[in-house]
């Protein structure tokens, strides 16, 4: 199964950072706590050197928390800031204001020798599509600044939000990179919803999810739908269309149904606190 999904406006996106980059003091990068690297788009290192760093990982309440603090630990050691957030629900966010600063003490420390008190921070929200951004930005704001979906493409444009006299958010559209050199990236990105699923072979991906569910987390799915894990990808995927009665003209399987219903699962919590990747293999 090949990944890949790159629109024309993410050309656009990446010049107009590109652009806006001279202005910006702090890059903040918002991750997949489920999958911290492979949701890192490799050209935002580049795009970010010589600015101070914060990374988030987002969606931490979907995640284990054992693997949230090693990756922590990890990113840590990487030379990043790092703090783990639920932005939907507010979990981490008292934090952020605080790390801003720290992150960005020499910058501000700078200011102060040359006279300049109380410039705001200016800080890049950047990420892959359908990370979180526009949900981060409205609740650290306390409003709804940036358009949110559940669906990657949501934000198109650049905006710039004040948050407070100390801190000022540039908004970016979500990018991809033009070609994912290891196609298990893109796979990782399609299960949790940052490739349009509409270009995407749905059953494959799905009997792909339930290959590392049977490896990773084994009784899992058994519990969830009542289902036998010891057969093949599809065959398990059959008995969860059967538990949840996907059908289509009375008695035939809906597989394709079936197999929307368990990527939304795992994409909203409902298989439990699931990690799909681990420090120890970067």
């Amino acid at each position: 199964m090949h990944f890949q999904w790159y629109p024309g406006h993410m050309t656009k996106a990446k010049r107009m950072m590109q652009e806006n980059i001279k202005l910006i003091d702090l890059v903040i990068e918002l991750t997949d706590a489920r999958v911290p690297v492979s949701s890192r788009n490799p050209d935002i290192d580049e795009l970010g050197k010589n600015k101070a760093r914060l990374i988030l990982l987002n969606k931490a309440d979907l995640a284990e928390e054992k693997w949230n603090d090693a990756w922590m630990e990890y990113f840590q050691g990487q030379g990043f800031s790092c703090v783990k957030v639920n932005s939907k629900k507010g979990g981490g966010m008292k934090s952020i204001h605080a790390v801003i600063q720290e992150a960005c003490k020499e910058k501000i420390e700078r200011d102060r020798k040359r006279g300049i008190l109380n410039r705001p921070v200016r800080a890049m929200v950047v990420g892959i599509p359908n990370v979180g951004k526009s949900t981060f930005i409205n609740s650290l704001a306390g409003k709804a600044c940036a358009k949110t979906g559940n669906k990657p493409g949501v934000t198109k444009g650049k905006q710039w939000i004040r948050l407070n006299k100390n801190v000022e958010l540039l908004d970016t559209p979500g990018i991809l990179w033009p070609k994912f050199e290891d196609q298990s990236v893109g796979m990782k990105l399609a299960f949790i919803g940052s490739i349009k699923d509409e270009i995407l072979q749905r059953t494959e991906l799905a009997a792909e999810f339930v290959k590392f569910m049977q490896q990773n987390y084994p009784g899992v799915l058994a519990e969830k739908y009542s289902v036998e894990e010891d057969g093949d990808a599809y065959g398990i995927l059959e008995g969860i269309a059967r538990s949840r009665h996907c059908l289509v003209r009375g008695s035939e399987l809906d597989m394709e149904k079936a197999s929307t219903l368990l990527l939304d699962d795992f994409r909203d919590g409902r298989l439990g606190r699931l990690t799909l990747e681990y420090p120890d293999q970067i």
